[in-house]
């Protein structure tokens, strides 16, 4: 088997084998396509087009009612440590003053900090 198998996605152990369709690595347990991507996740970008990773900081571009409150979330606002979700609301966040929140990336701005 002169064959280089790909490491692992999850533990990147260079221990991999081949199983029926599959690759397993033997150290974590993952199972994987041979031919699979690594990219299986759209890229989400915000209002001008910077690409959004978990962990990221934003801020809000625009005053934003909260559904079902009275509550406004001010432009302005800095929202730390981002998760990035699938769904209409793509950004899960905790915002300062209001709490937990899904928020729209069209609405919001990277910060380089």
């Amino acid at each position: 088997m002169t064959e280089t198998l790909p490491p692992c996605p999850a533990c990147s152990s260079t221990y991999a084998y081949p199983m029926d369709a599959l690759l397993v690595c033997p150290e974590c347990g993952h199972e994987w396509q041979a031919d699979a991507t690594e990219d299986n996740e759209p890229e989400v970008r915000d209002s001008v087009g910077n690409i959004l990773r978990d962990g990221d900081t934003v801020t809000v571009i625009k005053d934003l009612r909260v559904k079902g409150s009275s509550s406004t979330v001010k432009v302005g606002t800095k929202v730390r440590g981002i998760r990035l979700v699938a769904g209409d609301h793509d950004i899960d966040c905790k915002i300062p003053g209001i709490g937990q929140m899904g928020l729209k990336s069209q609405f919001v701005k990277k910060v380089s900090e």
